[in-house]
């Protein structure tokens, strides 16, 4: 099936050679990294935190999977798919990101070739290769089975079902590798792992109905408007929990006056002694958190697509800076020795970053090609 991502429009082929410049700049831009470093003081950045938020990404796909199959809400049909194949490529690019943070390709795979069952990292980094390679069986195998005009074989089922409470595990043991820090008081948090499964909740069906809406525009692919509705609530009630957990940790900071705790909030949200580099940064994903609430809640501007598709990107917007860089970020301000470092990515990382997505883009629209041309296929 693959063959048939080599068939496309003039537009299809420009957006994948736009995608392929920016993979080569990336992959330019590693070799360069690996050469001479990055030159940052902080040793988590950019790259931990785009490995944080799409590993939420990644298994937000449960939020399809699981009423489709477990409660046979047929509505989430050619939804599911399109979510399966986005937790793939979306568990691919935290892989890609862990290697960039480790600047050495050999050094992420000592994590197998010399095993730690106490680090955190480790089992992290196994459960993320078996949810990726339970997507890929599931999503091909269902697909294939769609593209011969049979139901998926009886014996996937069973796959399905594993996958389920394996979503929750990946984001639940990447939360533990922040919050089994000691030494990081701003991290050390039982909510964390909750904090994380909210904005995963959120992040992901939010792109999720987003790319739904853009294949719309472009592919004319339709998954129905009651999946996109009922979608849409999943995002607004997880960014609830997800805003509803950042303020229990603001009020345990602040009312409780503990230094360690307070500081590094006080950093993102006010500047701390002078430095406040992420402030303008953090407000903004506050009031992109503010937005998100407001079109997503109230049912008449949820109901409308254009708001609707806002109220996602404002999600998105939001989370990605919120999760994917100022939460690491905050975690090394003040640092061990009670001073401040501020943190800001290098061109070079950004560049890698940019290349990351843009590997990310292109597989996703391989898959989704492919996806697409067989419900072509299977509707004429």
């Amino acid at each position: 099936m693959l063959e048939k991502a080599l068939t496309g429009s003039k537009w299809y082929w420009g957006w994948m050679a736009v995608l392929l410049v920016f993979i080569g700049v990336g992959i330019a831009s590693y070799v360069m990294e690996a050469e001479v470093g990055l030159s940052n003081d902080v040793p988590w950045g950019l790259f931990i935190g785009q490995y944080a938020f799409f590993v939420g990404i990644a298994a937000s796909a449960v939020m399809v999977v699981l009423p489709y199959y477990l409660h046979d809400f047929k509505e989430f049909g050619n939804m599911t798919l399109l979510g399966e194949f986005l937790a793939v490529v979306a568990v691919m690019m935290t892989g890609l990101f862990i290697l960039a943070d480790m600047g050495q390709p050999q050094r992420f795979f000592n994590l197998f070739l010399h095993p730690s069952p106490s680090s955190v990292l480790f089992w992290t980094s196994s459960a993320l290769i078996i949810y990726m390679l339970l997507n890929i069986l599931i999503g091909w195998t269902t697909l294939g089975a769609h593209h011969k005009g049979v139901p998926p074989p009886a014996w996937i089922k069973p796959f399905i079902y594993i996958s389920i409470p394996w979503a929750f595990s990946i984001h639940t043991t990447t939360a533990f590798v922040f919050a089994g820090l000691p030494g990081k008081p701003f991290w050390l948090t039982a909510l964390m792992a909750a904090r994380f499964l909210a904005s995963a909740f959120a992040s992901g069906p939010a792109l999720l109905i987003i790319c739904c809406l853009l294949l719309r525009s472009v592919a004319r692919f339709e998954v129905g408007r009651e999946a996109i509705q009922t979608l849409a609530k999943f995002v607004a009630y997880a960014m609830v929990a997800n805003v509803f957990f950042i303020g229990l940790e603001l009020f345990t900071a602040f009312y409780s006056q503990i230094p360690a705790h307070m500081q590094s909030f006080q950093y993102l949200l006010f500047g701390f002694e002078g430095y406040g580099r992420l402030v303008h940064l953090m407000w903004f994903s506050n009031i992109m958190a503010a937005l998100a609430l407001v079109l997503l809640i109230l049912a008449g501007t949820r109901r409308k697509e254009g708001s609707l598709f806002i109220g996602c990107l404002a999600v998105f917007i939001s989370i990605l800076i919120e999760k994917g860089f100022a939460l690491v970020v905050g975690g090394f301000v003040p640092n061990a020795f009670n001073q401040i470092t501020e943190y800001w990515p290098t061109g070079t990382e950004v560049l890698i970053t940019l290349g990351i997505w843009a590997t990310g883009f292109f597989f996703l629209s391989v898959l989704y090609k492919v996806t697409l041309s067989v419900k072509e296929e299977i509707e004429a």
